[in-house]
């Protein structure tokens, strides 16, 4: 399984532009073949800071999502709301809590 976190730092004017964005397409991004899980996070301390956390089966199916016309059609619209450049992350789970 991979993880997917995507940081992403928007204008303060389009903060709620993207939330509505997000709102509208998540159950799309869900429903994605190899898609298990996403989540929405916003910074505690910066309220222009948003990540995503999504879980894939493979990165076969990520990669199939990031070329697909739903991730096109929404990255259009949302990378034109950044105020800094995204980060994104494909990481492993290692262990919960104080297990390692």
């Amino acid at each position: 399984m991979i993880r997917r976190i995507v940081k992403m730092t928007f204008r303060e004017e389009h903060i709620e532009d993207f939330e509505r964005l997000f709102a509208e397409h998540k159950d799309h991004i869900r429903s994605f073949n190899g898609c298990l899980h996403l989540e929405l996070w916003q910074d505690r301390s910066d309220s222009r800071i948003f990540f995503t956390y999504s879980h894939w089966q493979t990165e076969v199916h990520l990669e199939a999502y990031r070329h697909s016309a739903l991730f096109k059609q929404v990255w259009a619209r949302t990378k034109v709301l950044f105020d800094e450049r995204p980060e994104a992350w494909s990481v492993d789970f290692k262990a919960e809590g104080s297990q390692l």
